[in-house]
């Protein structure tokens, strides 16, 4: 059995970096957004895992335009078809989130 522990709401929980997949974009919630802390992101995909690595880059990646990154050609390229929110985890050491879309 797999047992969750019950946080009352009077105790604070840190916020979860939240990534939304759209048909054609990636969302990334505030938190997320002051986790990369930059203007720049690169996108990779490892089939394997089904996971999909968002890393701040200084410069070429791509841009994210207010909340989101236009990801139409990301998605097509992998077949990545699966939308909604996904909590993702956060790697200081590279700078990356981790979304795990299975």
């Amino acid at each position: 059995m797999a047992f969750e522990i019950y946080k009352p709401r009077g105790e604070k929980q840190e916020k979860a970096p939240i990534v939304s997949l759209s048909k054609t974009s990636v969302v990334l919630n505030n938190i997320a957004r002051e986790k990369l802390a930059a203007d720049r992101i690169e996108l990779a995909y490892d089939k394997d895992t089904r996971t999909i690595r968002i890393r701040a880059v200084d410069d070429g990646g791509m841009e994210i335009r207010k909340t989101k990154v236009f990801g139409k050609g990301f998605f097509n390229q992998f077949g990545i078809t699966q939308k909604g929110k996904f909590e993702a985890k956060y790697n200081p050491d590279e700078k990356a989130l981790y979304v795990q879309i299975s």
